[in-house]
């Protein structure tokens, strides 16, 4: 009898492994949202990293957080490194590319809790007399990763903050 369970538990891991090894190899998380403003308000906040506690759901997670600025005051070449408590983690991140109003790409690359390197894009579409942005976050999704997510998603783990970001981001674009 213990056998047999053996056997079925071995076979339900390896079962579990096999399906993890085909999860695609790479995750994308997006989110949008409509704001009352016109592009260039909305673009400046995200371009700059100093405009980033007004509405970066992270910034609010950890007051004592250490951050530091260098690079290029705005725009291509910014650069922001943090450093915080479990929540915020540690890491970097680089304005790779800055078309205004209309779009910011960032390099993440993630220290703590772990380690991870993905790309980052805010969108900028006028519509009518809003703005409509979206915010996405790609990248690499390794073997261990795919085993993590299939008991919790990228979508599940950043969504959320990504919504918060946005409902914070229109608050400080449509004041």
């Amino acid at each position: 009898m213990f056998r047999g369970i053996a056997i079925v538990v071995v076979a339900a891991i390896a079962a579990l492994l096999a399906y993890a090894a085909m999860q695609p190899d790479t995750f994308r998380v997006e989110r949008a949202t409509s704001i009352k403003a016109p592009p260039d308000k909305v673009f400046a906040l995200v371009n700059d990293y100093r405009n980033w506690g007004a509405w970066s759901p992270w910034e609010k997670m950890d007051p004592e957080m250490k951050r530091s600025f260098s690079g290029a005051a705005s725009g291509k070449g910014s650069q922001y490194a943090w450093e915080g408590n479990s929540k915020v983690g540690s890491g970097r991140m680089e304005i790779t590319e800055s078309t205004p109003p209309s779009r910011v790409a960032l390099k993440l690359d993630m220290l703590k809790p772990f380690e991870a390197h993905n790309a980052i894009e805010f969108r900028m579409e006028p519509r009518g007399d809003a703005t409509y942005v979206s915010w996405s976050m790609s990248g690499p999704q390794p073997y261990l990763a795919k085993l993590v997510c299939l008991f919790v998603s990228m979508d599940g783990m950043v969504g959320k903050d990504f919504e918060t970001g946005l409902a914070n981001l229109k608050a400080a674009a449509e004041k």
